[in-house]
């Protein structure tokens, strides 16, 4: 492994885990990510739930929107015969630049979450529920995308790795986009961090560190894991990085910095949205897409 590629290797781990560590010990050592028995916000449960399952809606959404433009480019170049399915693709034929082609999913899933990054910055919707789900398409556009630049970087076998060896990018290069990545996780981690306590109903649900911490795991971070439960149906059956990996790597990597930043977020805005009234919608909206996963896309849709 050349010397650029194990700095990148040990930085991943250290940076992407090892800070949020750090920075949610900074909290819990001032005393002030452990709200106090009697000052705990409410526990509104039909937001946790709404968003869990949108947490699964929005993974899958983004998940195929980097699928399909993976294919798409492929489906343009003579002698590439692209097939689309609901936890991958693969395509016939033989040309070089199917090399560079492999970047394009996750160029594509990092303007998407650009794109929601901006919806909730510029209008947020009133409503709880849908303000999740463009923060949700934000975070999975976000840490689906940055992640494969920093394995790429590592990895030449990687989609994005793939990529930069066509683009014939120097060890140099992939180390500075590597970090570029890194550094970009953790602000905008911590920028959704603000916009997560913004669904909060109440001021009162978030006018402490330790009740923001409590109310960003209980609305983001456990809404994440039982997302990974509710995703793992919609790509089966499929090899254990397609079906398992994938979801786990990037609830931990994308809810970390989330969850550590909770506490020192004072002044975060919240009762400006309507609560969540059924939660019966996203859940239909998963099912929709689950439906369309398992009996469309898993036989396999070719292109060409």
């Amino acid at each position: 492994m050349h010397g650029s590629n194990q700095l990148v290797a040990y930085a991943f781990p250290v940076v992407a885990l090892g800070g949020p560590l750090l920075l949610g010990l900074w909290g819990a050592v001032r005393g002030l990510t452990s709200p106090a028995p009697s000052s705990r916000g409410r526990r509104d449960w039909k937001l946790v739930f709404a968003s869990a399952f949108t947490y699964a809606l929005a993974f899958n959404l983004i998940f195929f929107i980097q699928e399909l433009f993976l294919v798409l480019p492929k489906a343009t170049v003579p002698g590439l015969e692209p097939t689309l399915y609901h936890n991958n693709h693969h395509w016939q034929g033989s040309d070089p630049i199917a090399s560079l082609y492999q970047g394009t999913g996750a160029l594509a899933i990092l303007v998407t979450g650009c794109l929601f990054a901006l919806w909730l910055r510029l209008a947020p919707p009133r409503s709880a529920g849908r303000r999740l789900f463009v923060l949700w398409m934000a975070f999975h556009g976000f840490f689906q995308s940055l992640p494969q630049v920093v394995v790429g970087a590592i990895l030449p076998g990687n989609d994005v790795g793939m990529a930069m060896d066509y683009l014939a990018l120097s060890p140099t290069a992939k180390t500075i986009a590597a970090f570029a990545a890194l550094f970009l996780m953790s602000a905008i981690g911590l920028r959704l961090t603000w916009q997560l306590l913004s669904s909060a109903g109440a001021r009162s649900d978030i006018d402490s560190p330790g009740k923001r911490t409590s109310f960003v795991f209980f609305t983001g971070t456990l809404p994440a894991l039982i997302g990974i439960l509710l995703i793992l149906p919609c790509r089966v059956p499929g090899s254990i990085d397609q079906v398992v990996l994938v979801p786990v790597f990037v609830a931990i990597i994308g809810m970390a910095w989330i969850q550590a930043g909770a506490w020192r977020l004072y002044g975060a805005p919240a009762g400006d949205t309507r609560p969540v009234q059924r939660v019966r919608e996203p859940a239909f909206w998963l099912l929709v897409v689950f439906t369309i996963f398992q009996l469309v896309l898993r036989p396999g849709i070719p292109f060409f």
